[in-house]
């Protein structure tokens, strides 16, 4: 979770995920979309990989990114669990 969070933390990981969320795109189409240096770009969707936040498919010399909602499902699971906890313990008290 800890890689998660330090992934959305930065704004432009933040729009990399914002444009995933509408098609998949190779490094290419995404660095397009940027006014940084594609080995930045790189670096950013290397900590979206480690976090699991995007799935990386080569796809001959290319490689395609798309999301992979599966993380975001158990973030979401896991603030749900939170929430839930502290109702228990307030009630609780």
């Amino acid at each position: 979770m800890n890689a998660l969070f330090k992934a959305l933390a930065d704004p432009t990981r933040r729009q990399i995920i914002e444009l995933l969320r509408k098609k998949d795109m190779t490094a290419g189409e995404i660095a397009d979309q940027f006014d940084i240096s594609k080995p930045s770009i790189s670096h950013h969707l290397d900590l979206l990989k480690q976090a699991d936040v995007v799935i990386a498919v080569k796809e001959g010399q290319f490689i395609r990114y798309s999301l992979n909602t599966t993380v975001f499902d158990e973030m979401v699971k896991w603030v749900i669990d939170m929430a839930e906890t502290k109702k228990t313990k307030k009630k609780n008290a």
